[in-house]
Protein backbone atom coordinates (compact mmCIF):
# COMPACT_ATOMS: atom_id res chain seq x y z
CA UNK A 1 0.00 0.00 0.00
CA UNK A 2 0.44 3.59 -0.09
CA UNK A 3 1.43 5.72 2.70
CA UNK A 4 3.27 8.73 3.83
CA UNK A 5 6.10 8.41 6.26
CA UNK A 6 7.33 10.91 8.65
CA UNK A 7 11.06 9.50 8.10
CA UNK A 8 12.84 11.95 10.60
CA UNK A 9 11.66 15.27 12.00
CA UNK A 10 11.61 18.25 10.07
CA UNK A 11 12.03 16.76 6.79
CA UNK A 12 9.61 16.56 3.87
CA UNK A 13 6.74 13.52 4.14
CA UNK A 14 7.77 10.68 2.02
CA UNK A 15 5.26 8.63 -0.08
CA UNK A 16 6.44 4.71 0.75
CA UNK A 17 5.16 1.62 -0.44
CA UNK A 18 4.55 -0.33 2.72
CA UNK A 19 3.89 -3.91 2.85
CA UNK A 20 0.74 -4.91 5.27
CA UNK A 21 1.47 -8.01 7.41
CA UNK A 22 -1.44 -11.05 7.65
CA UNK A 23 -4.08 -10.13 9.96
CA UNK A 24 -3.86 -11.18 13.79
CA UNK A 25 -7.16 -13.25 14.73
CA UNK A 26 -8.64 -9.94 16.68
CA UNK A 27 -6.98 -7.61 13.97
CA UNK A 28 -9.30 -5.47 11.17
CA UNK A 29 -7.58 -4.19 8.07
CA UNK A 30 -9.34 -0.91 6.86
CA UNK A 31 -9.53 1.25 3.56
CA UNK A 32 -9.13 4.47 4.55
CA UNK A 33 -11.38 6.99 3.70
CA UNK A 34 -10.66 9.97 5.42
CA UNK A 35 -8.06 10.74 7.59
CA UNK A 36 -7.95 13.93 10.07
CA UNK A 37 -4.94 16.22 9.56
CA UNK A 38 -4.68 17.03 13.30
CA UNK A 39 -2.38 19.94 14.72
CA UNK A 40 -0.56 16.95 16.86
CA UNK A 41 0.33 15.60 13.91
CA UNK A 42 2.83 18.65 13.26
CA UNK A 43 4.52 18.02 16.61
CA UNK A 44 5.17 14.50 15.30
CA UNK A 45 6.76 15.97 12.42
CA UNK A 46 8.47 18.60 14.26
CA UNK A 47 9.44 16.29 16.76
CA UNK A 48 8.25 17.39 20.05
CA UNK A 49 6.81 20.36 21.69
CA UNK A 50 8.27 23.38 23.28
CA UNK A 51 8.44 23.06 27.10
CA UNK A 52 9.80 26.43 27.58
CA UNK A 53 12.95 27.77 29.50
CA UNK A 54 14.44 26.83 26.34
CA UNK A 55 13.63 23.37 26.88
CA UNK A 56 11.99 20.95 24.12
CA UNK A 57 10.50 17.90 24.77
CA UNK A 58 11.32 15.08 21.90
CA UNK A 59 8.62 12.58 21.32
CA UNK A 60 11.57 9.97 20.86
CA UNK A 61 12.16 10.01 24.67
CA UNK A 62 8.02 9.41 24.90
CA UNK A 63 8.67 5.93 23.09
CA UNK A 64 7.95 7.66 19.07
CA UNK A 65 9.84 6.01 16.60
CA UNK A 66 10.89 6.99 13.28
CA UNK A 67 9.93 6.20 10.89
CA UNK A 68 6.67 6.40 11.15
CA UNK A 69 3.10 7.23 9.45
CA UNK A 70 1.23 9.57 11.37
CA UNK A 71 -2.73 10.08 11.38
CA UNK A 72 -5.18 9.35 14.29
CA UNK A 73 -8.14 10.42 13.15
CA UNK A 74 -9.19 7.70 10.93
CA UNK A 75 -12.48 6.61 9.18
CA UNK A 76 -12.84 4.32 6.29
CA UNK A 77 -13.98 0.76 5.09
CA UNK A 78 -13.46 -2.91 6.81
CA UNK A 79 -11.33 -4.53 3.95
CA UNK A 80 -10.67 -7.83 5.87
CA UNK A 81 -10.55 -9.19 9.45
CA UNK A 82 -9.49 -11.88 11.53
CA UNK A 83 -10.41 -15.18 12.77
CA UNK A 84 -11.88 -13.74 15.72
CA UNK A 85 -13.53 -10.61 15.00
CA UNK A 86 -16.95 -10.33 16.72
CA UNK A 87 -20.25 -8.10 15.72
CA UNK A 88 -17.92 -6.58 12.27
CA UNK A 89 -18.06 -7.27 9.08
CA UNK A 90 -16.12 -6.88 5.78
CA UNK A 91 -16.92 -3.53 4.12
CA UNK A 92 -18.87 -2.23 7.46
CA UNK A 93 -18.22 1.62 7.62
CA UNK A 94 -16.08 2.47 11.03
CA UNK A 95 -14.60 4.97 13.09
CA UNK A 96 -11.05 4.05 14.61
CA UNK A 97 -10.62 4.60 18.53
CA UNK A 98 -6.86 5.37 18.30
CA UNK A 99 -6.08 5.71 21.78
CA UNK A 100 -4.67 2.30 22.77
CA UNK A 101 -2.92 1.69 25.71
CA UNK A 102 -1.18 -1.21 27.05
CA UNK A 103 -4.39 -2.49 29.04
CA UNK A 104 -2.28 -2.90 32.28
CA UNK A 105 -1.23 -0.20 34.17
CA UNK A 106 -3.24 1.52 36.78
CA UNK A 107 -4.78 3.94 34.03
CA UNK A 108 -5.94 1.80 31.67
CA UNK A 109 -7.23 -0.54 34.60
CA UNK A 110 -8.79 2.45 35.49
CA UNK A 111 -10.62 2.71 32.42
CA UNK A 112 -8.99 6.04 31.19
CA UNK A 113 -6.79 3.97 28.25
CA UNK A 114 -5.89 7.10 26.25
CA UNK A 115 -3.68 7.89 29.31
CA UNK A 116 -1.51 5.07 29.46
CA UNK A 117 1.64 5.21 30.70
CA UNK A 118 2.88 2.89 27.91
CA UNK A 119 0.81 4.36 24.67
CA UNK A 120 0.33 2.70 21.79
CA UNK A 121 -1.73 5.37 19.99
CA UNK A 122 -2.11 4.70 16.03
CA UNK A 123 -0.37 7.05 14.41
CA UNK A 124 1.58 8.05 16.95
CA UNK A 125 3.79 5.11 18.47
CA UNK A 126 2.26 2.54 15.91
CA UNK A 127 1.18 3.69 11.47
CA UNK A 128 -1.70 5.65 11.36
CA UNK A 129 -3.70 6.81 8.26
CA UNK A 130 -1.78 8.65 6.25
CA UNK A 131 -1.78 5.64 4.38
CA UNK A 132 -4.11 3.64 1.97
CA UNK A 133 -5.14 1.15 4.74
CA UNK A 134 -4.60 0.86 8.31
CA UNK A 135 -4.51 -2.64 10.55
CA UNK A 136 -6.02 -1.91 13.81
CA UNK A 137 -5.12 -4.29 16.64
CA UNK A 138 -8.42 -5.24 17.92
CA UNK A 139 -11.99 -4.75 17.01
CA UNK A 140 -12.97 -3.39 20.39
CA UNK A 141 -11.50 0.12 18.79
CA UNK A 142 -14.13 0.43 16.45
CA UNK A 143 -17.32 2.15 15.71
CA UNK A 144 -20.01 0.91 13.65
CA UNK A 145 -20.48 4.06 11.56
CA UNK A 146 -22.82 3.90 8.80
CA UNK A 147 -24.75 5.97 7.25
CA UNK A 148 -22.60 8.90 8.43
CA UNK A 149 -20.35 11.36 6.31
CA UNK A 150 -16.91 9.81 6.95
CA UNK A 151 -15.28 12.79 5.85
CA UNK A 152 -16.73 14.80 8.39
CA UNK A 153 -16.55 11.95 11.55
CA UNK A 154 -12.85 11.25 10.80
CA UNK A 155 -11.76 14.33 13.33
CA UNK A 156 -13.72 13.30 15.89
CA UNK A 157 -11.52 10.88 17.10
CA UNK A 158 -9.35 13.31 18.31
CA UNK A 159 -10.17 16.83 17.71
CA UNK A 160 -14.00 16.14 18.44
CA UNK A 161 -13.10 13.94 21.80
CA UNK A 162 -10.67 16.44 22.96
CA UNK A 163 -13.24 19.06 22.92
CA UNK A 164 -16.18 16.90 24.12
CA UNK A 165 -13.49 15.73 27.93
CA UNK A 166 -13.15 19.39 28.13
CA UNK A 167 -16.40 20.57 27.89
CA UNK A 168 -17.36 17.92 30.23
CA UNK A 169 -14.56 18.53 32.86
CA UNK A 170 -15.90 22.20 32.98
CA UNK A 171 -19.37 20.37 34.45
CA UNK A 172 -20.51 24.21 33.46
CA UNK A 173 -24.28 24.96 33.81
CA UNK A 174 -26.87 26.97 31.62
CA UNK A 175 -26.69 29.65 33.28
CA UNK A 176 -22.41 30.50 33.20
CA UNK A 177 -20.16 31.92 30.98
CA UNK A 178 -17.78 29.67 29.02
CA UNK A 179 -14.39 31.76 27.71
CA UNK A 180 -13.18 29.21 24.77
CA UNK A 181 -9.46 30.33 23.59
CA UNK A 182 -9.13 29.73 20.33
CA UNK A 183 -11.06 29.68 17.19
CA UNK A 184 -9.81 26.78 15.21
CA UNK A 185 -11.37 23.17 14.69
CA UNK A 186 -11.16 22.48 18.39
CA UNK A 187 -13.02 25.73 19.41
CA UNK A 188 -15.36 25.32 16.83
CA UNK A 189 -16.61 22.20 17.89
CA UNK A 190 -16.10 22.71 21.62
CA UNK A 191 -18.70 25.50 20.76
CA UNK A 192 -21.36 23.08 19.14
CA UNK A 193 -20.51 20.22 22.00
CA UNK A 194 -20.94 23.20 24.72
CA UNK A 195 -24.03 24.23 23.10
CA UNK A 196 -25.31 21.10 22.50
CA UNK A 197 -25.15 19.86 26.48
CA UNK A 198 -24.82 22.63 28.78
CA UNK A 199 -26.42 25.67 27.03
CA UNK A 200 -23.45 27.95 28.97
CA UNK A 201 -23.02 31.59 27.54
CA UNK A 202 -19.90 31.11 25.45
CA UNK A 203 -17.46 33.81 24.41
CA UNK A 204 -14.71 32.68 21.61
CA UNK A 205 -11.65 34.39 21.93
CA UNK A 206 -9.56 34.25 18.51
CA UNK A 207 -7.04 35.72 16.13
CA UNK A 208 -9.19 35.65 12.74
CA UNK A 209 -12.04 37.36 11.82
CA UNK A 210 -13.17 34.52 9.41
CA UNK A 211 -12.72 31.43 12.47
CA UNK A 212 -14.31 34.14 14.70
CA UNK A 213 -17.52 34.50 12.37
CA UNK A 214 -17.60 30.36 12.18
CA UNK A 215 -17.35 29.95 15.79
CA UNK A 216 -20.40 32.68 15.98
CA UNK A 217 -22.45 30.79 13.27
CA UNK A 218 -21.76 27.82 15.43
CA UNK A 219 -23.08 28.83 18.49
CA UNK A 220 -20.75 31.66 20.18
CA UNK A 221 -22.60 34.41 22.21
CA UNK A 222 -19.81 36.56 21.90
CA UNK A 223 -16.17 37.11 20.16
CA UNK A 224 -13.41 38.36 21.15
CA UNK A 225 -10.59 39.00 17.85
CA UNK A 226 -7.12 39.49 20.08
CA UNK A 227 -5.77 41.20 17.43
CA UNK A 228 -8.17 44.45 17.95
CA UNK A 229 -9.42 44.19 21.30
CA UNK A 230 -7.89 43.81 25.02
CA UNK A 231 -9.36 40.39 26.10
CA UNK A 232 -9.84 41.38 29.81
CA UNK A 233 -11.52 44.53 29.12
CA UNK A 234 -13.70 42.72 26.76
CA UNK A 235 -14.60 40.17 29.12
CA UNK A 236 -15.18 42.11 32.12
CA UNK A 237 -17.77 44.46 30.05
CA UNK A 238 -19.15 41.42 29.66
CA UNK A 239 -19.50 40.10 33.24
CA UNK A 240 -17.92 42.38 36.13
CA UNK A 241 -16.86 39.49 38.02
CA UNK A 242 -15.42 37.21 35.18
CA UNK A 243 -16.34 34.09 33.96
CA UNK A 244 -17.40 30.44 35.63
CA UNK A 245 -14.53 28.65 33.34
CA UNK A 246 -11.52 28.57 30.18
CA UNK A 247 -11.35 26.14 28.04
CA UNK A 248 -7.41 27.06 26.57
CA UNK A 249 -7.20 25.21 23.00
CA UNK A 250 -4.04 27.60 22.45
CA UNK A 251 -1.88 26.76 25.58
CA UNK A 252 0.64 29.49 25.30
CA UNK A 253 2.27 31.88 27.82
CA UNK A 254 -0.09 34.58 27.05
CA UNK A 255 -3.65 32.25 26.21
CA UNK A 256 -2.97 30.78 29.80
CA UNK A 257 -2.37 34.14 31.68
CA UNK A 258 -5.58 35.46 30.16
CA UNK A 259 -7.22 32.83 31.13
CA UNK A 260 -6.41 33.13 34.89
CA UNK A 261 -6.70 37.10 35.36
CA UNK A 262 -10.45 36.37 33.54
CA UNK A 263 -11.21 33.70 35.83
CA UNK A 264 -14.29 34.43 38.48
CA UNK A 265 -13.61 33.06 42.15
CA UNK A 266 -13.92 29.26 42.49
CA UNK A 267 -13.46 29.13 38.67
CA UNK A 268 -11.52 26.65 36.79
CA UNK A 269 -9.16 26.46 33.89
CA UNK A 270 -8.71 23.26 31.39
CA UNK A 271 -5.51 23.70 29.58
CA UNK A 272 -5.72 21.95 26.34
CA UNK A 273 -3.74 23.01 23.51
CA UNK A 274 0.20 22.02 23.15
CA UNK A 275 1.67 25.88 22.15
CA UNK A 276 3.96 25.29 23.84
CA UNK A 277 6.30 27.49 26.74
CA UNK A 278 5.94 28.32 30.39
CA UNK A 279 3.54 29.62 32.38
CA UNK A 280 5.19 32.14 35.65
CA UNK A 281 1.95 32.08 38.30
CA UNK A 282 1.48 34.37 40.80
CA UNK A 283 0.62 32.12 43.47
CA UNK A 284 -1.21 33.58 46.02
CA UNK A 285 -3.64 34.21 43.65
CA UNK A 286 -4.86 30.34 42.65
CA UNK A 287 -5.64 29.86 46.77
CA UNK A 288 -7.42 33.40 47.46
CA UNK A 289 -9.63 33.15 44.07
CA UNK A 290 -10.02 29.33 44.76
CA UNK A 291 -9.27 28.40 41.33
CA UNK A 292 -8.67 25.27 39.54
CA UNK A 293 -6.71 24.36 36.74
CA UNK A 294 -6.56 20.98 35.05
CA UNK A 295 -5.35 19.31 31.70
CA UNK A 296 -7.61 17.73 28.96
CA UNK A 297 -6.03 14.85 26.41
CA UNK A 298 -8.44 13.01 23.79
CA UNK A 299 -10.62 10.95 25.82
CA UNK A 300 -12.31 7.91 26.29
CA UNK A 301 -13.97 5.16 24.07
CA UNK A 302 -17.42 5.53 25.47
CA UNK A 303 -16.47 9.10 25.47
CA UNK A 304 -16.54 8.91 21.26
CA UNK A 305 -19.14 6.87 21.27
CA UNK A 306 -20.97 9.27 23.01
CA UNK A 307 -19.99 12.03 20.68
CA UNK A 308 -20.60 9.83 17.57
CA UNK A 309 -24.33 9.67 18.42
CA UNK A 310 -24.58 13.93 18.84
CA UNK A 311 -23.15 13.62 15.51
CA UNK A 312 -25.73 10.91 14.47
CA UNK A 313 -28.50 13.66 15.86
CA UNK A 314 -27.38 16.07 13.92
CA UNK A 315 -26.26 17.84 17.36
CA UNK A 316 -22.78 18.49 15.90
CA UNK A 317 -21.10 19.09 12.74
CA UNK A 318 -17.40 18.93 12.25
CA UNK A 319 -16.43 22.08 9.80
CA UNK A 320 -13.72 20.42 7.01
CA UNK A 321 -12.89 23.47 5.05
CA UNK A 322 -10.22 21.13 2.59
CA UNK A 323 -9.36 18.05 1.40
CA UNK A 324 -6.02 16.64 0.20
CA UNK A 325 -4.64 13.71 -1.77
CA UNK A 326 -2.14 11.57 -0.12
CA UNK A 327 1.08 12.80 -2.32
CA UNK A 328 -0.34 16.50 -1.11
CA UNK A 329 0.61 16.23 2.52
CA UNK A 330 3.46 18.25 2.53
CA UNK A 331 1.26 21.10 1.35
CA UNK A 332 -1.39 20.32 3.71
CA UNK A 333 0.96 20.52 7.00
CA UNK A 334 2.34 23.81 5.31
CA UNK A 335 -0.92 25.54 4.86
CA UNK A 336 -1.84 24.30 8.41
CA UNK A 337 1.24 25.69 10.27
CA UNK A 338 0.69 29.03 8.64
CA UNK A 339 -3.35 29.28 9.36
CA UNK A 340 -5.01 28.69 6.08
CA UNK A 341 -6.98 25.88 7.28
CA UNK A 342 -10.82 27.10 8.87
CA UNK A 343 -12.10 23.99 10.88
CA UNK A 344 -10.17 20.75 9.92
CA UNK A 345 -9.03 19.52 6.86
CA UNK A 346 -8.74 15.64 5.73
CA UNK A 347 -6.73 13.69 3.85
CA UNK A 348 -8.53 11.51 0.93
CA UNK A 349 -5.91 8.20 0.44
Amino acid sequence: MKAARIISPNKPLEIHDVETHALGEFEVKIKVKSAGICHSDLHLFEGGYDAGDGNFLNVTDRGVKYPITPGHEIAGEIANIGTSVKNFDIGDEVLVYPWIGCGVCYTCRSGDEHLCEYPRSIGVFQDGGYAEFVIVPHYKFLIKASGLNLDEIASLACSGLTSFTSIKKTNILSHQKLAIIGAGGLGLMAIQIAKSITNSTIICIGRNDEKLQAAQKFGADYIINSTKSDVESEIFSINNSGVECVIDFINSQKTASTAIKVLRKCGKLILVGLFGGSLNLSLPTIPLKAITIDGAYTGSYNSLSQLLELAKRGSIKPLISKKYKLNEINNAFSDIQNHKIVGRAIIKP
